[in-house]
């Protein structure tokens, strides 16, 4: 297998000296999956406030966006009545109007009040199901769904709730959660990191030895595309998969990516697509959309956006793929 190595141009700012120290790593759960921190700090670095730093951080994003707590701000405002309007906490209002963002950039591609249709199939907190829903629950879940219907009050940081409808933030929350524990770590002095949730990553500096943080893009299960990995200093990096969550019926496999446009997983959907960000929480975004809009429209969304995206896909001999100008312009 040939590998394939990306450089971003940020790499061109690293510090001409070495950190000094050693690289520690921390791990735990958040979000229903794990998180990992590899930073470079001495020997002494208190690991344990350094821990509670971070899971504090994650925590933040569970307490204010997770669709699986009823006591979550998201939570609240989903289950409020028509016509409330609700003051959400900061972070909870930057992700959402980023999320809003995306969606307009997309035409819908990316929908925070897809909710609805991800509980219907069985992929969020109300439980798996093994067939697909009934034409009426699906026009009824439909019927709920909008990124159109959310009036937001930027000066009070304000959202109405216009009846039904229920935000959902997967597919942006563990690459905001990622930003959030990279701009802790460097608030407090820790300039050399490598942060992932849930296999959105972002890094910054280097290491003792002089190396970059390399990281492998993720790939479809059994492909045997070239193997790309990246030098992540300033850039993160988010992948969305089709492999990663599903059922199967009569036959056929029905995958977690949803098309908010017509309220069912999407047919032909690329294995996965990546996208390389400044920020994990528009990489996560972003990676969602274009896997939705497939390799063609996608990708040529990718190119007008200037994202650097690699899409995979499987055809009838295995997969092909597909570099945007973006992320090509990265080649080493």
């Amino acid at each position: 297998m040939m590998r394939r190595v990306l450089i971003p141009p940020t790499l061109a700012a690293l510090p001409p000296r070495l950190p000094a120290g050693q690289v520690h790593l921390l791990a735990g759960q958040t979000m229903g999956t794990t998180w990992s921190v590899k930073l470079v700090g001495p020997a002494n670095l208190p690991l344990g406030a350094v821990r509670a730093g971070i899971e504090a951080e994650l925590d933040l994003v569970v307490a204010q966006m997770s669709t699986w707590r009823a006591d979550s701000d998201l939570s609240r405002f989903n289950a409020s009545p028509a016509g409330s309007w609700h003051t959400l906490p900061a972070a909870c209002f930057k992700v959402l109007g980023t999320a809003l963002q995306i969606a307009a950039l997309s035409d819908g591609a990316f929908d925070p009040t897809v909710g609805p249709l991800v509980n219907l199939w069985g992929f969020g907190p109300d439980g798996a199901r093994n067939a697909p829903p009934d034409a009426a629950a699906l026009a009824a879940a439909r019927a709920c769904c909008g990124w159109q219907k959310v009036q937001v009050d930027t000066v009070t940081q304000a959202v109405r709730q216009p009846g039904g409808v229920y935000l959902d933030f997967s597919g942006i929350a563990k690459g905001y959660g990622v930003d959030r524990v990279a701009a802790w770590l460097r608030s407090n002095g820790i300039s050399n990191y490598l942060v992932e949730v849930g296999g959105e990553l972002a890094g910054h500096g280097m290491k003792p030895d002089a190396q970059p943080w390399w990281v492998a893009l993720e790939s479809p299960p059994g492909s045997e595309i070239s193997e790309s990995i990246v030098a992540l200093h300033g850039r993160a990096v988010a992948t969305s998969g089709d492999y990663r969550r599903m059922f199967a019926h009569e036959g056929r496999c029905y995958a977690h990516t949803l098309d908010p446009n017509t309220g069912q997983p999407v047919l032909d959907a690329p294995a996965s697509v990546t996208v390389l960000h400044a920020d994990c929480m528009l990489a996560d975004a972003w990676a969602t959309a274009l896997i939705v809009l497939g390799m063609a429209a996608g990708g040529a969304l990718a190119e007008r956006n200037g994202i650097a995206a690699l899409f995979v896909s499987q055809v009838a001999h295995g997969h092909t793929e597909y570099l945007t100008p973006a992320l090509a312009a990265l080649l080493e």
